[in-house]
């Protein structure tokens, strides 16, 4: 079983859960957990016709129906397609919550997210970051890290929803050799080899000190570190070559220092493609790697392939 979160009501998340479902993308047994009213009003709108079956726990599962747990946290009044919403940000949370917890009990195996829109969720929850802070906090762990991936890049973060300034202070020995470790055991199983390059943070990675000292106090160490522990990982590389490198098969994965030097160049490649891992959970977590899309929500006209892939790649790492 799948868990599924619907994401922000008034967002893209519940037509591409709907219209995946009715395409016959979504192979296997899942459950959402979500608001019922939003999908029958996205059902209707965009007349979909798709079963829904509310559910009050597993024995109440309706094979070929969407199978839901219901939050009932919003009447059909508060959806309000394409706007930001305090109500629809505190219940997107809850969904959140909900599918991690069925994944800590044992329930479903693997949690894929639809998205939200962490300013609605911050209008309840001031220190909101995103899903994978707020699932890592819910498992108890803190060594966790991001992965992005395609058929033509991986990348993984030392860092993510942080300011530039604060990422800096994270680029730090122990952290790095963790995230090495971590995409090494994810690599292993979604690539052939697991060839890991761990990218600079300072321009030409820091031309031996000339650009600054991270690559020479922090990165390089980590590098060393893990080739001791059997490792295929190389770096400091330049991070205006490492993934020039990577896409032409040097590497298959790269450890990136920050959110944007990791999405920026996977984002380029593969925009509507992309998926979102959360490494280092007791149990796996895929999302889509696109927002809400407000402006084309309940339209009928959004991407379903991140949320395949991502529905997919749960799959198969959760096996």
């Amino acid at each position: 079983m799948i868990g599924i979160s619907m994401g922000d009501a008034n967002g893209v998340g519940p037509e591409i859960l709907l219209r995946a479902f009715q395409e016959g993308k979504l192979p296997g047994k899942f459950v959402v957990t979500g608001d019922y009213s939003a999908l029958r009003k996205c059902n209707e709108l965009l007349g979909l016709r798709a079963p829904l079956n509310v559910m009050a726990d597993p024995a109440g599962y309706r094979s070929g129906d969407v199978n839901i747990y219901d939050a009932g946290m919003l009447d059909a009044e508060d959806i309000t397609p394409g706007f930001l919403s305090k109500k629809a940000g505190r219940a997107a949370l809850s969904y959140i919550k909900e599918c991690t917890l069925l994944a800590l009990k044992g329930e479903v195996r693997a949690i894929v997210t639809l998205p939200v829109n962490k300013e609605a969720i911050r209008l309840t929850e001031q220190d909101f970051s995103g899903h994978t802070g707020c699932i890592a906090a819910m498992c108890g762990t803190n060594n966790y890290t991001m992965m992005l991936v395609s058929d033509k890049l991986i990348v993984t973060h030392v860092s993510t929803h942080l300011s530039l300034r604060d990422a800096l202070e994270q680029v730090k020995k122990d952290r790095i050799c963790d995230v090495i470790r971590l995409t090494h055991e994810a690599a292993e199983k979604l690539r052939p080899r697991a060839r890991i390059a761990v990218a600079g943070i300072n321009p030409h990675a820091g031309e031996n000190g000339a650009f600054g000292r991270e690559e020479i106090d922090e990165i390089a160490p980590a590098v060393q570190t893990a080739h001791k522990n059997g490792f295929d990982v190389s770096g400091p590389v330049a991070p205006d070559t490492v993934f020039h490198l990577a896409v032409n098969g040097h590497y298959d994965a790269v450890v990136c220092m920050y959110h944007d030097q990791g999405h920026i160049p996977l984002k380029i490649l593969d925009f509507e493609g992309g998926v979102n891992v959360t490494l280092g959970l007791p149990f796996t977590r895929t999302s889509v790697d696109h927002g809400t899309a407000y402006d084309i929500a309940y339209k009928g006209i959004s991407s379903l392939t991140s949320f395949c892939n991502a529905y997919d790649l749960a799959l198969e790492l959760s096996e």
